[in-house]
């Protein structure tokens, strides 16, 4: 289901190794314009205080770290770093930046960026409360030399060694002026493979290939980054979607169960677009109704579980994603070794929940056909109000709205574009949300959604979910190194959040679905690790 996307920001478990040999074509042919749909238009483009999926879409051309990593194998590689040096202690890492680095704009990159890039997370003038929860463990960014900076830990927190190698770099000269932030919004320096050419607001972001980009002169990136342009469509409209992939207008679309069975069983599906359904080791986005417990009827645990119990998932699998979707029951998207196998996905009990419901206080007690209760000395409806930002997913909250009617509850819809959404979200004015959550990585540090700490104005703990004994298995599987051990623990985390239901936790595709022009190139329909569109090339 195209849920209307706010990703966790992904850092993942990399080995600390080199990479493999060069994943794409060595011969591929160099230019053309790749066209893809991104679906919403992000709400800033500036790198340090965006939260949002789609300006991580542009961000992963525009940016660049110092280490990147193999979409093969899952192993680090150097990138604006020619060489890392580990100290025996495990808690220090040296970086030698690459000769002669520039960024867009022509000015140098030096290691003065690198520690901009760190200090500005934790500066209160920038909004970066979403990112802290995974750099709170460096104590410390030095600068060496103009092409050396050292970065050092508080501790041994796992991923320490993969935020630093993968934290996107940023321009100093550019976002060092605070001030200048909301100048910001619809422009973006970086030191990546592509640069911002055009800005279309409202419709698209055209990138256009960086010449000084460090990759064009490494033997080890042949084959990647082929195309001359790079064109980002905001269609949030499904059908809309499908009939510009079939004109040859969009190059590539990831597909919706529904896509993939009903909407691309034209004659130009097979000929003209290639139609792909694979499966990869990506970790996979899911979905979720998220209820505010800072109001008060969300605080009622038997409130959340009778409402949940109320989603019949089921006949959504059926109906709209054709059995393709697998429920989600916790924290973990269901595929991930770390979600625990003996938690079952909550299951629709219109009986059970009237249960919970009345357990809760909420009767029908003036036979008009809705459950209240007095509330503050004066009689309630048990009523609320969910947003959404995506006209494609409507068809789930109306068929939820008509079961939760049937036993006396009324949701209101309440349709968003996704920068109100953000704000509601920021300002938490809202009863209940409908959005998807990124995998984040393979091996997940789950603080900066479930963490109490990340409950703040600007935290990704929006809907306000505070459990300390959650928040300690949360640290304890921070800093255990043993990753055995680590699942032990994440596993009971994953238990312990699963029976607060905090969310109605929803589905998580089991299949990668996605249509591609067959005039574009690839060596294979998908890496392990992820599709690999950075591998593609336009086909003479």
């Amino acid at each position: 289901m195209k849920t209307t996307v706010f990703l966790a920001l992904v850092f993942v478990g990399f080995n600390l190794q080199a990479a493999s040999a060069p994943l794409g074509n060595p011969s591929a042919p160099q230019g053309g314009t790749f066209n893809l749909n991104i679906q919403q238009e992000p709400e800033t483009l500036n790198p340090v205080t965006s939260t949002d999926g789609y300006a991580r879409d542009v961000h992963g051309y525009v940016m660049d770290s110092l280490m990147n990593v193999d979409s093969q194998t899952y192993l680090l590689y150097p990138a604006l770093a020619e060489k890392v040096e580990a100290a025996k202690d495990g808690k220090s890492w040296t970086f030698t930046l690459r000769k002669n680095l520039t960024w867009h704009d022509g000015k140098p990159l030096t290691a003065e960026d690198v520690k901009f890039s760190f200090d500005a997370i934790f500066d209160p003038k920038y909004n970066a409360a979403h990112k802290r929860p995974y750099y709170e463990n460096i104590e410390k960014v030095e600068i060496l030399a103009p092409d050396k900076v050292k970065f050092t830990a508080k501790n041994t927190y796992f991923q320490n060694y993969e935020v630093v190698g993968t934290m996107p770099i940023v321009p100093k000269h550019i976002y060092g002026d605070s001030s200048a932030g909301s100048k910001m919004n619809k422009t973006v320096i970086g030191a990546g493979p592509y640069q911002l050419e055009k800005y279309d607001k409202g419709q698209s972001i055209v990138l256009v290939k960086f010449k000084n980009w460090w990759g064009s002169q490494d033997p080890s990136q042949k084959g990647r980054w082929n195309f001359e342009r790079i064109r980002l469509r905001f269609l949030k409209d499904s059908n809309i979607t499908i009939e510009a992939t079939k004109k040859g207008d969009i190059d590539y679309t990831r597909l919706t169960p529904e896509e993939y069975t009903k909407k691309t069983s034209s004659p130009e599906f097979g000929k003209s677009v290639v139609k792909v359904k694979t499966q990869n080791q990506e970790p996979k986005l899911w979905g979720y109704i998220g209820w505010n417990l800072r109001r008060p009827l969300f605080a009622d645990k038997n409130v959340r579980l009778g409402l949940y119990k109320l989603m019949n998932r089921e006949e959504m699998n059926q109906k709209f994603k054709y059995g393709m979707a697998l429920p989600v029951a916790g924290p973990f998207y269901p595929q991930s070794e770390y979600a625990d196998p003996s938690v079952k996905p909550v299951m629709y009990d219109p009986k059970g929940a009237v249960e919970l419901l009345k357990k809760a206080g909420w009767t029908d007690t003036d036979k008009d056909g809705l459950l209240d209760k007095v509330v503050d000395g004066k009689k309630t409806n048990l009523s609320f109000t969910l947003i959404y930002g995506n006209k494609d997913t409507e068809k789930y909250w109306v068929l939820y709205q008509s079961d939760l009617r049937k036993v006396g509850v009324e949701m209101k819809l309440q349709l968003l574009d996704w920068n109100a959404m953000l704000k509601n979200i920021d300002d938490s004015n809202f009863d209940s949300i409908a959005m998807s959550w990124g995998a984040g990585g393979v091996d997940p540090d789950p603080k900066q959604i479930w963490h109490s700490s990340s409950a703040v104005k600007g935290g990704s703990n929006f809907i306000g979910y505070k459990n300390p004994e959650a928040d300690k298995l949360i640290d304890s599987a921070r800093f255990e190194q043993d990753k055995k051990k680590r699942i032990k623990i994440l596993r009971e985390f994953y238990r312990k959040v699963a029976e607060d239901v905090p969310y109605a936790f929803l589905f998580c595709d089991r299949d990668t679905l996605y249509a591609r022009n067959a005039k574009i190139g690839a060596v294979k329909d998908t890496l392990n690790y992820e599709v690999g569109e950075q591998y593609w090339w336009m086909a003479k």
